[in-house]
Order: structure tokens, then C-alpha cells, then sequence
């Protein structure tokens, strides 16, 4: 008797457990109202590793549990361009390079953003390059290549973009056609600034704000960009958190691949650390809000980027405690991109896959929300 009774508390025990489990299950795969996309531009897995080695501050990454790899290839190139890769991210398909927003037989695809405003659900870009790159370009623009600067500036007027923060008034205002596309903002509902990145706004969601700064792009983090990504991502996210059915925020720190490009390691540097800043704004804002999604990952590779062991003293044989930044390559590389998840549902990260899964699983999220 006294072994049934046991048995059957065992039993008890056990299906109390499976209980309790379930309900803890059922709490972390609700999905997230809010989706914070971060990519670096050009960022492998060893310009993660520098926030470790390098800088002052301690490394965001440490904060992702759920980490997975991605392939990036492109449907013309084994090794893709920001166009290409940006296109598979935005709108989960692959196709040529240096396309923006069209498939390899050049044909409009419908990217998240237009797809999640249809829902009224509130979006906003911010990059360190002009608005008009390619990466941010993808987000609200469909043309054959990303080289048509003037004809994705004036896509975005027309765009469903609430907030957006970057450089390019070139494309605006001193274009081919004369014409000044600045001006027009105001009749699209934009509030947009020139001058500089404003803070402590008391924003209306009656308006759409934007920032369009310097001619081409941010200067380097290595000049006088200051603190532009992680205050702009703090704006952004202050307006946005308004949305009542929820927002999309993609960020880009846009200038990780032009370092890698430039094979200049202190410049890459300077601006993973500027990145590593921007991504524990996004974190801390996860964090208080409980319902936002926060992913890390990069179009593609570029440099070849490694952390070797740097010479001794007598630079006859390699110090191990030394660490000597190197590229292979001024180009990029078919590298596969760690991607990192923070928040509900982030386990859908984890694994190997293409870089087109990810729109998919993005997209996964809002439609069962």
C-alpha cells in the first residue's frame, strides 16, 4: 500500500511538473509586438570578437542566449553584395547583386515594412551611411540597382517609413534633375531635420519624423560622429514605442564595412565598438518593455577580418598575448554571419540556415501574433 501511495505521489509530482513546464513553454513562445533589427554592415564573427579585446565597455553580445549562423549568399554570386543580401533579409528573397527591393528577373517584391504597415504596425530606419544605401534602401525602395541614389531618395517620400535617421541630402536637394525633394516632406506628413540629431522631443504621432544629415554619410566613428547610432536608435524607439499595434526598427551600423573594405583595422574597431553601444540601447529597451525582439546579424562578411597573435618583442616568434587585426581581402567573403536573439520566440534563431529565412521567421512572428 505504501508503494502505490508513493507511486501515485511520484505521478502526482510528475504531472504537476509536466504541467508547470507547459504553462513556462506556452509564456516564452508568445510572440513579440515589437521586432529591433540590427545589422553591421560587413560584420563577421571576428568583428564581434573585438568588443571583447578592445574598448572599455563590456561586450553586448554577452546578453544573447539563442545564436545561430547564416549563409548569405546571393542568387547571381556565391558571395553577395549589401543590395542582394539586404533584398533577402527585407523581403526573403534572393536575388542579383546590387539589386534593392526586386527580385533576379527585376521584379518589385514586397519588403516587411510594407507589409507590416498594411497592419498598422509603426516602422522607422537608422544607418550611419545616407538613407539611401543600399541597406536602408531595401527597407522602402524597389529599383534595379543601388546606384540609383535620386530614385530611391524619392521613394522614400512616398514610403511607409514613420521614422528614419541618416545621411544624403545630396540625393534631396542638389540632384541631377534640380529638383528638391526636401521641401516635399512636410506634404507627406515628414517633420524632417537637416541641421542635427534633436533629443528630449515630446513626439506626436500625428507626424513622421526624419533626420537626413551631411552630404553623403555620418563621418567615421574615428572623426566626429560622436554618439549619432545609439542616440538615433534611442529616438527611434522613443517615438515608435508609441505605436499602439507595435513597430519594426531596423538599424544599420553601416560603416563596419567600409573599414572592412579599406582593410583599416582601427577604424573597424571604432566602429564595432560604436555598434556594441547602439545594440545594448535596443537591449535596454527589450528589457523594460518584455515584448520586443532584438536580433543581431550583418548582411555579409567583409575584409576577411581575423585576430591573429602578434610578433614578441623581438618579433621572432608570435605573442599570444598580443593581437594583431589582419585581412585577407579588400572585397567580402562568403564567411557564414552569426546571428544573435534576444526576447520571445528568439530560440527560431538558432541553427544553420539562409539568409532568406529570416524575413520568413520575421514574418512568421507578426502573421500568428
Amino acid at each position: 500500500m505504501k508503494m502505490k501511495l508513493t507511486l501515485l505521489g511520484f505521478l502526482t509530482i510528475l504531472l504537476l511538473q509536466t504541467a508547470c513546464n507547459s504553462d513556462v513553454k506556452d509564456k516564452k513562445s508568445s510572440n513579440p509586438v515589437n521586432i529591433i533589427l540590427l545589422i553591421g554592415d560587413g560584420m563577421g564573427l571576428s568583428h564581434v570578437s573585438t568588443v571583447y579585446y578592445f574598448g572599455e565597455d563590456s561586450s553586448s553580445f554577452d546578453e544573447f542566449e539563442a545564436i545561430g549562423l547564416m549563409n548569405t549568399s546571393s542568387a547571381s554570386h556565391k558571395i553577395t553584395d549589401s543590395g542582394a543580401g539586404g533584398t533577402a533579409l527585407s523581403s526573403g528573397k534572393r536575388t542579383y547583386n546590387g539589386a534593392i527591393g526586386v527580385d533576379k528577373d527585376s521584379n518589385v517584391i514586397e519588403n516587411i515594412v510594407e507589409i507590416l504597415s498594411k497592419k498598422a504596425y509603426m516602422t522607422g530606419i537608422v544607418a550611419t551611411s545616407s538613407i539611401t544605401h543600399a541597406t536602408p534602401a531595401v527597407f522602402y525602395a524597389h529599383v534595379k540597382s543601388r546606384e540609383q541614389h535620386e530614385d530611391i531618395a524619392v521613394q522614400l517620400l512616398h514610403s511607409d517609413i514613420d521614422f528614419f535617421a541618416g545621411g544624403g541630402t545630396k540625393y534631396f536637394c542638389r540632384r541631377k534633375d534640380n529638383l528638391n525633394f526636401l521641401d516635399s516632406f512636410s506634404k507627406y506628413g515628414f517633420i524632417v531635420d537637416t541641421t542635427g540629431l534633436k533629443q528630449n522631443i515630446n513626439y506626436d504621432l500625428k507626424n513622421k519624423y526624419g533626420y537626413i544629415l551631411f552630404e553623403k554619410s555620418l563621418p567615421k566613428a574615428t572623426e566626429k560622429r560622436g554618439n549619432f547610432l545609439p542616440d538615433a536608435t534611442h529616438e527611434a524607439l522613443k517615438y515608435l514605442s508609441n505605436a499602439e499595434n507595435g513597430f519594426f526598427l531596423m538599424v544599420e551600423g553601416s560603416q563596419i564595412d567600409w573599414a572592412g573594405h579599406d582593410n583599416d583595422a582601427d577604424y573597424l574597431i571604432a566602429e564595432m565598438l560604436d555598434f556594441n553601444k547602439t545594440i545594448k540601447v535596443a537591449l535596454d529597451f527589450a528589457k523594460k518593455d518584455g515584448n520586443t525582439l532584438v536580433i543581431v546579424l550583418a548582411d555579409h562578411e567583409t575584409g576577411g577580418f581575423t585576430l591573429g597573435s602578434g610578433l614578441s618583442y623581438e618579433e621572432s616568434e608570435k605573442d599570444y598575448n598580443k593581437i594583431l587585426p589582419t585581412f585577407a581581402t579588400k572585397g567580402h567573403s562568403a564567411s557564414l554571419i552569426p546571428v544573435f536573439a534576444y526576447g520571445p520566440n528568439s530560440d527560431k534563431f538558432t541553427g544553420i540556415y539562409k539568409n532568406t529565412d529570416v524575413f520568413l521567421k520575421l514574418l512568421q512572428l507578426f502573421e500568428t501574433k
